[in-house]
């Protein structure tokens, strides 16, 4: 009798975890292109507006898991990207300035989803780290003269200051929603990225105790089936 308990609670134990979680092994490739609002989290604090720009770049997603009505996965990405800051200069002056610093991206994302596997929409959220490498810097200034006299605070130190720290990183987060068809998947997404690194020197002996990216992104992805689960 011990060992038919034992052999019926075994039994449902693993009737109970087949149920739970349904194997996946789906590999989607693809690339993505769109348009990011960044700025600065800058202390001493500088005026800014949004700086717009493009982004673009590859992806690659593996579904490996479904549990009750959650597809769940991870996604890898390599993306371009121009962050930097954009100045709101309200002194008079008539100068103009924006700083372009241009990176090389890598989001690593757990991705959660619900709706239609393979033909229909499906609903996305995703959370992660995200690291980056800074490829150059470029300053715009702008006015008939140039001129810092009148500057809030006279914080200047930002004018011609190079990139002390060249390594990037923080948590990005988003949504998204996924269409998919015969002919690939079609995402269009939103993300907002916490830069948790400092790009200048934010030692005692520097000009800025912080001085790390926030920004807004939104891109179009479309992703190919490589391997593709057997539906039953």
């Amino acid at each position: 009798m011990k060992k038919l308990i034992l052999s019926l609670l075994i039994a449902a134990t693993l009737h109970a975890e087949a149920q739970v979680g349904d194997h996946r092994n789906d590999l989607h490739i693809g690339g993505s292109a769109g348009m990011l609002l960044n700025r600065m989290d800058i202390t001493p604090t500088i005026k800014q507006q949004y700086k717009t720009a493009p982004t673009f770049g590859i992806t690659a997603r593996y579904i490996c898991e479904k549990y009750f009505t959650t597809i769940c996965g991870v996604q890898i990405e390599l993306n371009f990207a121009n962050l930097g800051w954009k100045e709101r200069i309200e002194d008079g002056s008539g100068n103009t300035y924006s700083r372009d610093l241009t990176y090389l991206q890598m989001p690593m994302l757990m991705q959660m989803g619900w709706g239609y596997e393979q033909r229909g929409c499906k609903f996305i959220i995703e959370a992660g780290p995200q690291i980056g490498l800074n490829l150059g810097s470029t300053e715009h200034m702008g006015g008939t003269t140039w001129d810092t006299s009148r500057r809030p605070n006279n914080i200047t130190a930002q004018y011609g200051l190079d990139v002390d720290h060249t390594i990037d990183y923080g948590i990005t987060a988003g949504l998204g929603l996924e269409l998919s068809t015969s002919i690939g998947h079609f995402i269009l997404g939103g993300r907002y990225y916490f830069g948790l690194a400092d790009v200048f020197d934010n030692s005692k002996s520097g000009h800025f105790s912080r001085s790390a990216h926030q920004t807004i992104s939104a891109k179009l992805t479309y992703l190919v089936d490589i391997i593709k689960t057997k539906q039953k």
